[in-house]
């Protein structure tokens, strides 16, 4: 597997090996051993899939009080994948970063905890996969307003306004959001 550092520290770019010939492929999306070998000894509790029309956008997520860790990847279709550093101690604090996630480029994105999380389905559908570092937790669910121009998140037109949650339509801008020390 290829880890690939990214503007925001901690948050990393995975690219594993595909295997492909005629009758498909394989390809390893978790190796404890192999990320451990690569500095990343994490311990996931939870396996999340959720499924979405285009257009649609998800976020930006955070747990306040019970910081998840997520390792993301798309099974089938394609997204636009967004972190944003929420630590306020960071020198990165309220910087972004994003990029396609793919059933076709097979790359995988690490988000660290301390970090919103946010993504825009570019295809007629999208699995999206994802394991956490923590369980859910209700009362420490926050959001943050998705198109909060302080952070400007360049996301990709799909021809459409995105499709948003009343949660998500409802976030604080980050001059109005609680965050992480």
């Amino acid at each position: 597997m290829e880890i690939i550092e990214t503007p925001l520290p901690g948050v990393l770019r995975l690219k594993p090996r595909v295997f492909g010939d005629a009758r498909g492929f394989f390809t390893e999306s978790w190796n404890a051993r192999t990320m451990r070998d690569a500095g990343l000894d994490i311990a996931f509790v939870q396996d999340n899939h959720s499924r979405s029309a285009r257009g649609v956008l998800r976020g930006l997520h955070f747990q306040l009080a019970n910081p998840q860790g997520k390792l993301i990847r798309v099974g089938r279709g394609a997204v636009y994948d967004v972190a944003v550093d929420l630590r306020r101690s960071s020198s990165h604090f309220g910087q972004w970063f994003g990029l396609e996630l793919s059933d076709e480029n097979h790359e995988m994105l690490w988000i660290p905890p301390g970090f919103g999380h946010g993504f825009l389905t570019l295809s007629d559908v999208a699995d999206f996969h994802y394991k956490v570092t923590t369980h859910y937790d209700a009362a420490s669910d926050r959001s943050l307003a998705w198109n909060d121009p302080e952070i400007g998140i360049a996301w990709p037109d799909t021809g459409a306004a995105p499709q948003l949650s009343a949660k998500d339509i409802a976030a604080p801008t980050l001059a109005h959001a609680e965050v992480f020390a």
